[in-house]
């Protein structure tokens, strides 16, 4: 058998990963002592690993993050008001399984970017595809996706998102071009993905700041909101 055939074989196929740890153990005589299924089955697992590692790399690049947040670091001081079971119990992100939408809401500074962006970097462990954006530069966008044809491939990308992520919505009140943007991102992810919206707004403002009570009425959101964060409730925007 050439070795050096059967690698360039696997490299060809695109199977890197499985040629270059097989070199090694050809290399290093480490092949002794496994029997085929044995080895077959570490060279398997080394692929398909490399690939897992691969795709959660390609999905937090895609994710466009600000910061790097893990669940495992959120703190649960009395003082933040972070219910610990509540967390966790979003962090298995059957939220997103059942297609479930979250409102984030505080004050300034108290961390809710964080949480939303700790719970994004979750879903891209889980091999699902999420997108963290500022809401006014992400309305921004898409204004100008409309001037150059591109509004309607834009917003498929946004359907196609497991889990979308809208970080500090409502600083500025909307404008047509915006409320419209937002009516038809809610309406093309509603029963078939998950949305984060953080903001430091109150929920009972958010009539003023969207300038459109259809879209401000839209169900099937859980809000979480006190002055850090706490037991969500099953409810509309209002």
């Amino acid at each position: 058998m050439n070795n050096n055939q059967t690698v360039e074989k696997l490299r060809q196929m695109r199977i890197s990963s499985m040629a270059e740890l097989h070199l090694q153990h050809v290399k290093n005589n480490g092949i002794e002592g496994f029997t085929p299924d044995e080895y077959l089955a570490l060279l398997t697992d080394h692929e398909w690993e490399n690939r897992q590692n691969q795709k959660i790399e390609r999905l937090l690049k895609q994710a466009a993050f600000k910061q790097k947040a893990s669940v495992q670091e959120v703190r649960f001081e009395p003082a933040r008001n972070l219910d610990r079971n509540m967390f966790n119990r979003l962090a298995t992100l059957d939220f997103i399984k059942r297609k479930e939408n979250l409102i984030v809401t505080g004050a300034s500074g108290v961390g809710k970017s964080y949480l939303a962006q700790a719970l994004g970097h979750q879903a891209c462990f889980n091999g699902l595809r999420t997108l963290y954006s500022n809401t006014a530069r992400l309305f921004a966008r898409l204004k100008l996706a409309k001037t150059d044809g591109t509004y309607l491939k834009e917003l498929n990308k946004l359907q196609k998102t497991d889990l979308l992520i809208l970080d500090d919505f409502g600083l500025q009140a909307l404008d047509n071009h915006s409320r419209e943007a937002l009516m038809d991102i809610i309406d093309d992810r509603f029963n078939k993905t998950s949305t984060i919206v953080v903001s430091q707004i109150p929920v009972s403002v958010w009539y003023d700041v969207i300038g459109e009570g259809t879209i401000a009425d839209y169900p099937n959101f859980f809000i979480m909101r006190s002055n850090f964060l706490s037991t969500p409730v099953d409810q509309s925007f209002a």
